[in-house]
């Protein structure tokens, strides 16, 4: 039986999961968000590992409700079952992941234990970070280009329904109502304009933001999302948003949302192309000026999750980030014209 509670976390479980003999299990950290979380402390055979990190269901019964909606736990957990062991970017070791109905379960590598670090807009590096996080999406993204196993019937079917849901539905519009409510009183005329333009013309922007070539995409690129390893790669981790999509949205979400306004101004065009260019390694045509347009309308997608998630205050982050996150999307959205494109292309 999956785990439903921290407190099912025991030594007998993780020896079954692990196959291995497993003596102690000691909860040394928790925590709930959008889902629950515990790093444990192991103590057996050797090669049981000294600490992992387990990902369960919120421990919030509304969260958890939320989370069950929208399949975003279930989804996550399949990812690191079926998908995570052939990525060709970096993600944090398996050690067990299943799921049962809404139930789900990951047992997950410790990546603080192993040394890695979280990177912060603020870091001093972060415009060689952005670069690297560009190069390592362009690896991700190639291998899945239009395959065909997203069909019908293929092993990857399953990520295409998530990826045609549209970001129109009544839900996500309350969301956005909330945050201009919320939030909207710290923001300028573009932040409003871009609320307006998304209450106005949901559906048609959602219908844009499906076109195009698709692929394997992580959904939720988001600096918070990522994880730098001792050799200085840029990993990717919390799949919960994991799906089809055009590609170009992992490289507009991260840039816009995540990197501070100047360093993204000057590197922005350059890193574009520069993916494009990756992907060629692939066998992979995209069309910079296509790609570039592309990122100028995917920069309201990373306004709008960085919109909503601030308006939540601290339900689903802590509030100064979203607040942060929505200066810099807006400020993006601002710079690219992102409003103006949307009109171009819809009127």
């Amino acid at each position: 039986m999956l785990p439903a509670v921290v407190e099912d976390l025991t030594a007998p479980w993780f020896a079954d999961v692990l196959r291995r003999d497993v003596t102690e299990a000691t909860v040394v950290d928790r925590s709930s968000g959008t889902t629950g979380r515990a790093r444990v402390a192991l103590r057996g055979e050797d090669a049981v590992p000294a600490t992992v990190f387990v990902k369960l269901p919120p421990f919030d019964t509304q969260q958890r409700e939320l989370v069950d909606k929208t399949g975003m736990g279930v989804a996550e957990a399949r990812f690191y079952r079926d998908v995570a062991g052939e990525i060709p970017v970096r993600v944090p070791r398996v050690w067990f992941a299943e799921t049962d109905g809404n139930h789900y379960v990951m047992v997950l590598e410790d990546l603080a234990a192993r040394g890695c670090r979280f990177p912060s807009p603020d870091d001093v590096d972060i415009e060689a970070r952005a670069r690297d996080i560009v190069e390592q999406l362009a690896i991700l993204h190639g291998p899945y280009w239009e395959s065909e196993r997203f069909a019908a019937g293929g092993d990857l079917e399953w990520l295409t329904a998530r990826g045609t849901r549209g970001g129109a539905g009544g839900g996500v519009l309350d969301f956005v109502r909330n945050a201009v409510d919320t939030i909207g009183d710290q923001f300028d005329d573009t932040f409003h304009q871009l609320a307006n333009l998304y209450l106005e013309r949901a559906p048609d922007i959602a219908r844009l933001w499906r076109e195009g070539p698709s692929t394997l995409i992580h959904g939720d690129a988001h600096i918070g999302n990522l994880f730098v390893d001792v050799d200085d790669r840029t990993g990717f981790l919390d799949w919960a948003v994991v799906c089809r999509g055009p590609a170009i949205r992992d490289v507009a979400y991260v840039m816009c949302n995540s990197v501070p306004e100047d360093v993204r101004e000057r590197i922005e065009r350059g890193l574009v192309e520069r993916y494009c260019a990756l992907l060629a390694d692939h066998g992979v045509d995209l069309d910079p000026a296509l790609a570039w347009d592309q990122y100028r309308l995917f920069a309201i997608y990373s306004w709008l999750s960085a919109a909503t998630t601030a308006g939540m205050g601290s339900k689903w982050q802590p509030s100064s980030v979203g607040i942060n996150a929505t200066r810099r999307t807006t400020a993006a959205c601002a710079h690219l014209d992102s409003v103006g494109l949307v009109h171009s292309l819809l009127d």
